[in-house]
């Protein structure tokens, strides 16, 4: 049975705010504000989380995407839970480019970046992402870092140089792939049945 919390499915609700309802506007918020800030501030690695605060990235990733719902292409119920996710994570990724001191260049124009889901997003599973999240919990602080550094917001491994304070990028990439290792391990006891992690 739907708790009062659930009892509007999303598209029920997107539904709502397209024809301008503010009450469906507003328990979309309560729905995904919080469990967005759990989920980034659980996450973001120590030197992402310096950037900006983490409450205010995800306030404003939601107004941005909740200003275009008429524009959302739903896809199913956990749709925009991936999306704002996946805009969240861009926004950070922007975040990271734009505090690097770089004496040429410019910052990236955040109006490039491609704010739809990755197909990859689109196709794993609420199952994979909750088994990936408890896998990457199961880590050292500085292999979870490393992991999210290079799987989730995408830094090259001369990036991770300078973010994470390693000696080169070869040393990068080979930290990366023993905390990849070792998150595989954990994945794989995580998708066991129970009978077969006693």
């Amino acid at each position: 049975m739907a708790s009062g919390h659930d009892a509007d499915s999303t598209l029920d609700l997107i539904t709502a705010v397209r024809s301008g309802d503010e009450q469906a506007l507003e328990r979309l918020y309560q729905r995904y504000v919080p469990e967005l800030r759990e989920w980034a501030s659980g996450r973001l690695p120590q030197f992402a989380r310096d950037l900006s605060d983490t409450h205010d990235l995800v306030q404003e990733t939601v107004v941005r995407v909740f200003a275009k719902l008429d524009g959302f292409d739903y896809r199913g119920e956990g749709a925009l839970r991936a999306y704002l996710r996946q805009s969240l994570l861009n926004r950070i990724r922007n975040e990271i480019r734009r505090s690097r001191s770089r004496p040429s260049g410019n910052p990236i124009d955040s109006g490039l970046v491609d704010p739809a889901p990755s197909p990859m997003a689109q196709a794993i599973s609420e199952q994979a992402i909750a088994t990936y999240t408890a896998a990457l919990n199961q880590l050292k602080p500085e292999e979870r870092e490393l992991v999210i550094a290079r799987v989730d917001l995408g830094l090259t491994y001369q990036e991770m140089v300078t973010m994470l304070g390693k000696p080169s990028a070869d040393a990068a990439r080979m930290a990366v792939a023993r905390a990849l290792v070792k998150l595989t391990e954990h994945m794989g006891r995580e998708a066991a049945p129970v009978s077969e992690r006693l």
